[in-house]
């Protein structure tokens, strides 16, 4: 896909990996719509990166947030959407029978929940496009290698992950002949503030959030004729 003038959503764009994505994005020449709870972040992203990145207030956990999320961006992009990042996700660390169950559901809500409903209001634009064009759009699904094995004290994160890898095998399988491309992305440790909010040290030695970006584009930009289903990144030297 040439990424010039595509419309593109990121979610959990504000800070780490969105952020990155976001810009990566706008540097191959797309428009990207970003999506975050803190409308202060979004304002001063904007303010870094211009005017081709458009704030977009939403938490992706509530259905009618979403729902008048999208709305806006097809509003403001003559109803396209060619990239769907789902990017949004956190972690609550600790031993099974000491996390509870708020920590629990706000994973499951964020991580699962929230794709979930971004997929679901891009859908139907993406099936629109192939009919009209022979050509859907491509949908980005950021997982970790959490979703490949698990550790202790991270089963309810590896829980989400695990399960973004099978709702990401399940619809690439159902929408891959409506001309819409799923990718799975499982980036290992990467440079952001995600250790120190999950209170896990993370790796010493971790890939830069631009790393991962340049993934992403590597992904986004192959041929419209074949799909990378799945991308596993690791630090090469993970202890330094």
């Amino acid at each position: 896909m040439n990424l010039q003038h595509k419309i593109a959503v990121v979610t959990g764009a504000s800070a780490g990996l969105g952020r990155a994505f976001s810009k990566a994005l706008l540097d191959r020449g797309a428009v990207v719509f970003g999506l975050a709870r803190r409308a202060d972040r979004l304002r001063g992203l904007r303010d870094t990166l211009g005017e081709a990145f458009h704030p977009v207030v939403c938490d992706v956990t509530d259905e009618a947030q979403v729902t008048a999320a999208f709305r806006q961006i097809l509003d403001e992009s003559d109803g396209r959407i060619d990239i769907l990042v789902n990017n949004a996700g956190l972690g609550r660390f600790g031993a099974i029978d000491e996390l509870s169950v708020d920590d629990w559901d706000v994973q499951m809500a964020t991580n699962l929940r929230g794709v979930f409903l971004c997929t679901r209001a891009t859908l139907p634009v993406m099936k629109a496009q192939n009919r009209a064009h022979g050509f859907g759009g491509h949908i980005v699904n950021i997982a970790s290698v959490a979703g490949l094995v698990g550790n202790p004290r991270i089963a309810a994160y590896n829980a989400t992950k695990f399960g973004l890898r099978g709702f990401s095998d399940a619809l690439m399988k159902e929408v891959r002949d409506d001309g819409i491309k799923v990718t799975c992305l499982y980036p290992g440790s990467v440079a952001t503030d995600f250790a120190d909010v999950a209170g896990t040290s993370g790796s010493p030695n971790p890939m830069q959030p631009e790393d991962v970006a340049g993934t992403l584009i590597h992904v986004l930009e192959g041929p419209d004729n074949y799909l990378i289903s799945e991308v596993v990144m690791r630090p090469l030297r993970p202890r330094g």
